[in-house]
């Protein structure tokens, strides 16, 4: 299955670190996760909701990652998620899911539901579990957003 990573340059590598350091909706600081996006629109989405349209680098890459399609995966059915979930980023049920998946180790992959289109999916990758050494990046490539999505 192809999986999409948008990010700036520097942090292409697949380990984690950003979110280790900061943490993010699915993870806690300290555990490192990496994520990605279905499809590559998503991606684009995903990462312009968290960044002001003023300060979008001009350094950004969009991965393609090859990842195997039998991987071991968990799902979050966003059926059993609180009402609202999507509203707050620091979701304490989110974060617990995803600290759980993380610490479990079982799964490279936890497939959860996207906050700006809930019917869509993100999925995590663990850079721990022993699989990863089985994920490609097949395409490597700038990216730049249509400047009409930037105005303020």
């Amino acid at each position: 299955m192809l999986l999409f990573r948008l990010c700036r340059a520097r942090f292409t590598t697949l380990d984690g670190e950003g979110a280790r350091l900061y943490g993010g909706r699915w993870n806690s600081a300290g555990l490192p996760a990496v994520y990605m996006s279905t499809t590559r629109a998503l991606a684009a989405l995903e990462y312009l909701i968290h960044v002001d349209v003023a300060d979008v680098p001009d350094d950004l890459v969009l991965l393609a990652l090859d990842v195997p399609d039998a991987s071991s995966a968990t799902r979050v059915d966003r059926a059993t998620l609180p009402a609202r979930w999507e509203e707050a980023p620091d979701q304490p049920d989110c974060r617990a899911r995803g600290d759980s998946w993380l610490r479990d180790g079982r799964d490279l992959l936890l497939r959860v539901p996207a906050a700006p289109v809930p019917e869509e999916e993100n999925v995590l990758l663990n850079p721990r579990h022993l699989d990863i050494a089985r994920v490609r990046v097949v395409d490597h490539r700038p990216f730049y957003y249509d400047p009409r999505l930037l105005r303020p």
